[in-house]
């Protein structure tokens, strides 16, 4: 069902709880494959990739042209974009699940919710504002998309300064569906 694409650069200390979180999804069938597009890595993300079972690529040029490489060599109907430190809550399987099963879901995409563990109640009250305001999510929320209403959306652009949000600007607040689950993004890439 899931083909999950994470870009990656000198990535390997942070790889690892974001690919332990994602074992019960590939234990239950939910995930066909993981792709890692990265961009030239001079630490372990590539051991951590094999060991791990990864599809690991380098790919030349900028993010926005990794994430779109990646999508083209995705084989299932839905890809889950995530940032390489982005720890999913245990939960995120039936959640997602129910999301992409629904027929009516090709013409949305789907981003988690903003927290982690040591989020405190003002952090999350703030968040859930922006979210009710009308605040684009952000790209650490990581994003669940048909592959076809990706490919009909152009993909990512290479020449975004920022791809990510672009992206879900392009999607637009109307098609985006917040899920309850938890995304927990500490660090940050490039």
């Amino acid at each position: 069902m899931l083909s999950v694409i994470i870009p990656t650069r000198n990535s390997d200390r942070v790889l690892v709880p974001t690919l332990a979180a994602l074992v019960p999804g590939a234990t239950a069938g939910l995930i066909t494959e993981v792709l890692m597009a990265d961009a030239g890595s001079q630490d372990e993300t590539a051991a951590v990739a094999d060991i791990a079972g990864c599809n690991f690529m380098v790919v030349e040029g900028p993010l926005g042209r990794r994430l779109k490489t990646a999508a083209e060599q995705a084989r299932a109907p839905w890809l889950m974009f995530l940032w390489p430190s982005t720890v999913l809550d245990a939960p995120w399987t039936g959640e997602v699940e129910r999301f992409v099963q629904q027929p009516a879901r090709y013409g949305q995409a789907a981003v988690f919710r903003r927290g982690g563990p040591s989020q405190s109640t003002l952090q999350e009250i703030k968040l859930l504002l922006s979210a009710k305001l009308g605040g684009l999510p952000r790209p650490e929320q990581g994003l669940i998309i048909a592959s076809a209403f990706y490919a009909a959306l152009g993909g990512h652009s290479e020449r975004a300064a920022d791809p990510e949000q672009d992206l879900l600007r392009r999607i637009g607040r109307a098609r985006l569906v917040r899920l309850a689950t938890n995304a927990f993004a500490p660090g940050s890439y490039t």
